[in-house]
């Protein structure tokens, strides 16, 4: 069974290695941390593996050490999608050796990912949605936590960049937000009215204090990551909504919706930030009929 490495040996060359590369990641590639963290975590348990089997250095290793480590993987239950990221890990990393000359071939490209079952994320009806936007108080926990669902909805925000929001970022009188999403790319989204109304509402009892985040917990510290998923969990059941909810099923339900209204492919993608397509195309779970509609409408080459 594969585990974490938990003392890493920091005088070890092939840690070293690891740690140039999330470095790399970092400063000159502008990874997000989520994604830094999951690299690093792979290649220690990769690293770990292979000193297992008395590799000293990482041009020891070849396609049959890679298969094995994927078939301790398997064994310890890992999924297919997991499986998946820990080889475009390698990859990425024995890429990034072969550009500094330390390898002279990258084995990992050789290694077949296992395939993915087309699970379609849940979402929710717009009236579950309105109950949860609906503030039972003019409490200033209650106005922010109204304000926080009406933005990840309005705008279709990842739970990160919800938490990452300043207030410098809102532009209310216009009616736009600015996001930094993944890869640190920043993007400019529309606001609803209604989502405008409730951060106006929660805006003039914010306290004041030093902190420049748009929503603050209180202690007047920017709010966490999990507190928002807790949050939206909980009112989520006080309004007698009886699935697991989180904050990614608020994005995903704004992107059906608008795709639903618009059938426009690409204005979604735009709204998501996506940078593929066909991130947009899986995640708003569009059939091939719809995208022959999209392709109809849109392609000088269609049928019309």
């Amino acid at each position: 069974m594969v585990k974490d490495q938990k003392n890493k040996p920091k005088d070890d060359l092939c840690f070293q290695q690891i740690e140039v590369f999330i470095r790399h990641l970092r400063v000159e590639k502008n990874y997000a941390q989520n994604t830094i963290a999951a690299y690093q975590g792979d290649l220690n348990k990769l690293l770990r593996f292979v000193k297992g089997r008395g590799m000293s250095q990482w041009r020891d290793i070849d396609e049959k050490t890679l298969n094995l480590f994927v078939m301790e993987l398997r064994h310890a239950n890992v999924s297919n999608r997991s499986i998946r990221r820990h080889l475009s890990s390698t990859r990425g990393f024995f890429s990034f050796l072969l550009s500094r000359g330390v390898l002279s071939e990258n084995c990992a490209k050789t290694i077949s990912s296992p395939k993915l079952g087309h699970t379609l994320p849940k979402t929710l009806d717009f009236e579950d949605l309105s109950r949860m936007m609906q503030p039972k108080s003019n409490r200033l926990e209650e106005l922010r936590n109204v304000a926080m669902i009406e933005l990840i909805y309005s705008c279709a925000l990842r739970v990160s960049e919800l938490v990452g929001l300043n207030i410098n970022d809102l532009d209310l009188r216009e009616g736009f937000v600015k996001v930094l999403g993944k890869g640190a790319k920043a993007r400019f989204v529309p606001v609803g009215k209604g989502t405008i109304s409730a951060v106006e509402n929660y805006l003039i009892k914010r306290p004041v204090c030093e902190n420049s985040a748009l929503f603050v917990n209180q202690k007047q510290m920017r709010i966490g990551v999990r507190s928002v998923q807790n949050i939206i969990k909980k009112r989520a059941q006080d309004v007698g909504i009886k699935v697991n909810v989180h904050p990614h099923m608020l994005r995903h339900a704004a992107a059906t919706h608008f795709l639903q209204s618009s059938h426009d492919l690409r204005s979604v993608q735009e709204f998501l930030g996506h940078k593929s397509i066909k991130s947009t195309q899986v995640y708003t779970h569009l059939d091939f009929l719809e995208l022959s509609k999209v392709y109809d409408d849109c392609h000088p080459r269609a049928k019309k």
